[in-house]
């Protein structure tokens, strides 16, 4: 997961969003990038959608959204939060357990409770909250604009 580290900070600057939120519900949600969803669609955040996976592997099926890459999949999780209408509240805060919360009480993931305790856990875990301190450098009145271009160039 460290090759996603810079995606997840250089996303957190142009959206506001935490390094610690899309790098913690990446890691949860792709068995730190482990997972059939992860390798197979580049999927690592359990977003529900379209694929080919019949195609891939013959027989299986699966009910999550494939993507072009990686990035392509970090990049939509954050769309995906930006177009919530909590978002501007938010936006630029570095309070993880804040975002983690209304993401809960938004229906992100049917665990509740425990699936928060789950990305805490790995937050803390691997100190992924250091990330956020280059929060400050987000304007706090910038639109996310770069939805769909390239985060970086060495994914």
């Amino acid at each position: 997961m460290k090759k996603f580290k810079p995606v997840s900070v250089e996303l957190m600057q142009q959206t506001g969003v935490p390094a610690s939120i899309i790098l913690g519900v990446a890691m949860l949600e792709s068995g730190t990038g482990t997972s059939r969803n992860a390798k197979l669609l580049h999927n690592h955040f359990g977003v529900v959608g379209k694929n080919n996976m019949a195609k891939i592997k013959p027989g299986h099926r699966s009910v999550y959204k494939q993507y072009a890459s990686d990035v392509a999949s970090y990049e939509h999780f954050v769309q995906l939060l930006t177009k919530k209408r909590w978002f501007g509240q938010l936006k630029g805060n570095q309070e993880f357990a804040v975002w983690l919360k209304q993401m809960n009480h938004s229906g992100y993931s049917s665990a509740g409770h425990e699936w928060i305790r789950r990305v805490t856990s790995i937050i803390n875990r691997y100190k992924l909250y250091k990330l956020d301190a280059g929060m400050d450098s987000v304007a706090q009145g910038s639109n996310w604009l770069t939805v769909g271009q390239p985060v970086s160039s060495d994914q």
